[in-house]
């Protein structure tokens, strides 16, 4: 089963236990998936859906910070729940020694030696990782790699 697929059946599920705060936040999701497929005028993959997912937990993650710092407590729980349902959608995430190995692997593939190499190892870790780990911390890996 496609992601789409469960995503639109998990919005089915919601709608029929009348559970409204995941309904919206499934909702939400299918709205900016299909965005994406009209203005691209093409069809999803998973690996897509789940970048789509991704930028909307980066997104949610950034507003919890805003609200906590306007001591809007009950904002920024909202955007929990949403992560916590986004979450569900997302592939298993990839230990620090998978993550590691991976990076290995890019570093031995593409001959990576010094600090210019990083943009052809993140080239190929990117999809690779991508929804797995966060590529954030990832880079910061490849960094000390190739500094050290």
């Amino acid at each position: 089963m496609s992601l789409k697929v469960k995503i639109t059946e998990d919005m089915k599920a919601a709608m029929r236990a009348r559970d409204a705060p995941r309904l919206s936040a499934i909702r939400l999701l299918l709205a900016a998936v299909k965005q994406k497929e009209v203005d691209e005028r093409i069809e999803l993959s998973d690996t897509d859906v789940v970048s789509i997912i991704d930028k909307m937990m980066k997104q949610r993650r950034e507003s919890i910070t805003q609200y906590e710092a306007g001591n809007r407590r009950d904002l920024a729980d909202a955007e929990k729940f949403e992560i916590t349902v986004l979450q569900a959608y997302m592939p298993q995430a990839l230990s620090e020694a998978e993550v590691a190995a991976e990076i290995a692997a890019a570093m031995q593939a593409t001959g990576a030696k010094a600090m210019p190499d990083m943009g052809k190892v993140m080239a190929v870790l990117k999809p690779r990782l991508a929804g797995k780990a966060d590529m954030g911390k990832v880079s910061v890996l490849v960094k000390a790699k190739l500094a050290g």
